[in-house]
């Protein structure tokens, strides 16, 4: 069951002491939702999970590049231990000689001469997929003017869950049209790349890492809703999640988990395909 907060903490406004804080401070939100472990938002949602992984959903990881593939195999391991069903990781096949033996679960799509994925990757991406239940791109793209396109066009043809992490943000900073208003896809972002972003729409509140928590709240509630653009972004101690205007925030102190965040979001998201909102805010706990 949901649970409107009509007041809060006043440790959650750690740089209010404005007037205008507290007025906010002092108004019901009642598109505001908060959990901790102790006390979670959907508890339904921790036992109702598929006991067996032929119905825990089904994910395809996308990222590498000739440099590194460190984010997609990270985020293959972090999804299977979020309970994932079945996954399948597509990295660039300049890879190929280096990652085949020791990766053996990689799939290996058309290369850039510098390593990032070609534009004919569409062909290996699509398929993929169409098979899966959603599509985390994981990071470590590199920069690449052909991966840009193929990202672009995933976005554009793939109508399914899309969680971008890391650096495949930063691709949809110039060109967020194909983005934005889908509709379905998730973005865990920091407040930089949420701010370029917000720029990039005209979007009149700045978000920065050090704003007040109740004006983040309220950004993230009118920027979520407009652009129907699920967000998850770290706030000091907090994780908060917006979706269609609603935002949860959960008590997490983990650090730099950009990935960890993705990833379980994603499983959640997958196992959970009409119940976003609390899907994705339970897997935060």
């Amino acid at each position: 069951m949901k649970i409107a907060i009509h007041s809060i903490d006043k440790n959650y406004c750690q740089h209010s002491h404005t007037a205008a804080c507290y007025y906010l401070a002092m108004q019901p939100q009642s598109y505001l939702f908060r959990q901790s472990a102790a006390e979670p938002l959907f508890p339904d949602m921790l036992w109702s999970r598929p006991e067996n992984r032929l119905y825990a959903g089904k994910l395809v990881i996308i990222g590498g590049h000739a440099q590194t593939f460190a984010k997609p195999a990270e985020a293959y391991g972090l999804a299977e231990k979020a309970g994932i069903g079945a996954v399948r990781i597509l990295l660039p096949d300049v890879l190929r000689r280096t990652v085949g033996k020791i990766f053996p679960a990689a799939e290996f799509c058309p290369s850039t001469p510098s390593g990032s994925f070609s534009q004919t990757s569409l062909g290996e991406f699509l398929p993929a997929a169409l098979w899966a239940e959603g599509v985390l791109l994981a990071g470590d793209f590199g920069r690449n003017s052909e991966t840009a396109i193929v990202l672009e066009k995933l976005a554009e043809k793939y109508t399914g869950q899309l969680t971008l992490v890391g650096d495949s943000i930063d691709y949809f900073i110039a060109v967020p049209a194909p983005l934005l208003n889908r509709g379905n896809a998730l973005i865990v972002a920091t407040p930089q790349q949420l701010q370029k972003l917000a720029q990039a729409v005209h979007f009149t509140t700045a978000f920065t890492s050090n704003m007040d928590f109740l004006r983040l709240v309220e950004a993230l509630h009118e920027f979520s809703k407009k652009h129907r653009l699920h967000i998850c972004l770290r706030h000091h101690d907090n994780i908060c999640l917006a979706v269609d205007g609603q935002v949860s925030v959960t008590k997490n102190p983990l650090d730099n988990a950009e990935l960890w965040i993705g990833s379980q979001a994603v499983t959640w998201w997958v196992q959970n395909p009409s119940k976003g909102f609390e899907g994705i805010t339970t897997a935060l706990l």
